[in-house]
């Protein structure tokens, strides 16, 4: 099979189709597509139909044999457990994010600041909370927390100080599921932050230092500007899967007491598949999306707007 062009002197030539599919193939968009194809296939299997099959799910009843239009969410919204569920997400997802960023920030310094030779002992002790499995590291502070066997409450009976209810009390059992977030998460942010230190030219540093900055003012005008789009990128990451977490909640405290730890997922877990009303469970899960859209809204237009001006 051949293709028939036309010359620059209006002569006809014939290309093989052959060679003309050669030259597709070798094309750098057309290799970057056949490379990330099997991503795009495991995305649309594993993400797309499974969104679209929920959007489905949410418009009917119990049995799943009547269409019910929007009832479910009209069910959420007069529920004050729902609000609860929010509130407590929210303040889970960005309290969690903040100081998981604040001590990855501080702990990446320290590290940056250790010889190259020692540094990759110091990387990978501190990545091992991070490399563990959530259900696995949270069973072990399960343990610390029990309310009859609690190595916390141990230790502060040394001090005199009474047992803490760490997951009997509603305000203890939140600082509880977030120092755990805390614990597994801030390892991540800590190796984003070397990456992205160490991608500092050592001249801006030796300039700063030149013109009489102090440590904070290094930071300030230095390190943190060049810093700002890994920041906002792993806050942005980091948000997503802490609002959407689901394992530390659910072996720490399974939402109690009195539903007052439940975060979308778990509550999407109790609602769907302990009680029954896979619907619901999905339009607990699908509320995420709106709230998550609109984080990643403004990260990604601050970025963008920051990649233009620089």
């Amino acid at each position: 099979m051949a293709e028939t062009t036309v010359g620059t002197a209006g002569t006809a030539t014939r290309v093989p189709a052959r060679s003309s599919l050669r030259r597709t193939l070798q094309r750098k968009s057309t290799i970057a597509f056949l490379m990330t194809l099997p991503l795009i296939l495991l995305i649309l299997l594993l993400v797309v139909y499974p969104s679209i099959y929920a959007l489905y799910l949410v418009s009917l009843n119990r049995d799943m044999d009547q269409f019910v239009g929007w009832g479910n969410f009209r069910w959420l919204f007069t529920r004050e457990t729902f609000w609860m569920v929010v509130r407590q997400s929210c303040i889970f997802a960005l309290t969690a994010v903040f100081f998981k960023a604040l001590i990855g920030f501080i702990v990446a310094h320290f590290v940056h600041n250790i010889p190259n030779d020692r540094q990759r002992k110091w990387r990978g002790m501190l990545l091992i909370p991070w490399v563990i499995p959530p259900a696995m590291s949270t069973l072990a502070w399960l343990w610390l927390f029990d309310p009859s066997h609690s190595a916390f409450n141990w230790v502060l009976a040394k001090f005199g100080v009474g047992p803490v209810p760490w997951t009997g009390d509603a305000n203890w059992a939140r600082f509880s599921v977030i120092l755990v977030n805390i614990w597994i998460g801030a390892p991540f942010f800590m190796i984003m932050y070397l990456a992205a230190l160490k991608s500092v030219p050592e001249q801006l540093y030796e300039a700063a230092r030149i013109d009489g900055a102090n440590w904070w003012q290094i930071i300030r005008y230095v390190t943190f500007p060049m810093m700002r789009n890994i920041i906002a990128i792993t806050a942005l990451f980091s948000t997503i899967v802490t609002f959407a977490n689901f394992d530390i909640v659910r072996v720490l405290t399974r939402g109690d007491p009195l539903d007052q730890t439940h975060v979308f997922a778990t509550w999407a877990f109790r609602i769907g598949i302990e009680s029954g009303h896979l619907p619901r469970g999905a339009a607990i899960s699908l509320f995420m999306v709106p709230i998550l859209t609109v984080a990643a809204i403004f990260i990604l237009r601050d970025v963008n707007r920051r990649g233009n001006e620089s």
